[in-house]
């Protein structure tokens, strides 16, 4: 069995990166995302252990202690953090994980495991991010300005990924973020598994 793919994607917060990986995983198979453990409190609509695992500080430095993370940051003065288990396992099987993490678990990854792919997503422009921050209406003005200054700050290491997306026309954006992931799929020790009886019967 061929070992999946592991493809980060990162995004400033409001360059609409959880509405794209959501259609993703909607439309394509054998592929998942990884489910965070977060230290912040949870937020209306919210579901414990399909949206994030939500815990304790206590039980997350346990879990440092432990080594159980692939990753972790603190972002806006809580941890996040990317269990190992579970991701290695989902790739042993042969599938394709997605983590959605900041530049800073990115770059941890990257250190471990050479062979991921990175995504970044961009907002059109400065204006159009602080308006999807603003129409969430769930921070107050402080708050959005806090994630302005966090988020040109992660903007500025886009040049630390493979790949880069603009999130503008949604389904355009979809589209390229499709086309990543299948280009992946597509090359040959990847295919060759899949393919080896019509291989075997092709080349005689």
């Amino acid at each position: 069995m061929s070992i999946g793919r592991l493809f980060i994607i990162s995004a400033p917060s409001g360059a609409g990166k959880t509405s794209l990986v959501k259609r993703l995983l909607a439309e394509m198979q054998e592929l998942i995302v990884s489910t965070s453990h977060t230290t912040r409190s949870i937020r209306p609509g919210e579901i414990h252990g399909q949206d994030y695992y939500f815990v304790s500080v206590e039980s997350f430095e346990v879990m440092l202690k432990q080594q159980a993370f692939l990753e972790y940051a603190k972002v806006f003065d809580n941890f996040y953090g990317t269990e190992k288990a579970k991701v290695t396992q989902a790739l042993s099987l042969g599938i394709d994980v997605i983590l959605e993490i900041d530049w800073q678990g990115a770059q941890q990854i990257k250190t471990l495991l050479t062979e991921c792919i990175s995504i970044f997503i961009l907002p059109p422009s400065i204006e159009v991010l602080q308006q999807r921050l603003t129409n969430r209406g769930q921070d107050s003005q402080e708050t959005i300005a806090r994630r302005m200054r966090d988020a040109m700050l992660e903007m500025s290491h886009y040049n630390e990924f493979d790949y880069l997306i603009v999130n503008d026309v949604f389904e355009q954006a979809l589209f390229e973020l499709k086309s990543i992931i299948v280009s992946y799929r597509l090359q040959r020790d990847r295919q060759r598994e899949k393919l080896q009886p019509l291989l075997d019967q092709l080349i005689c």
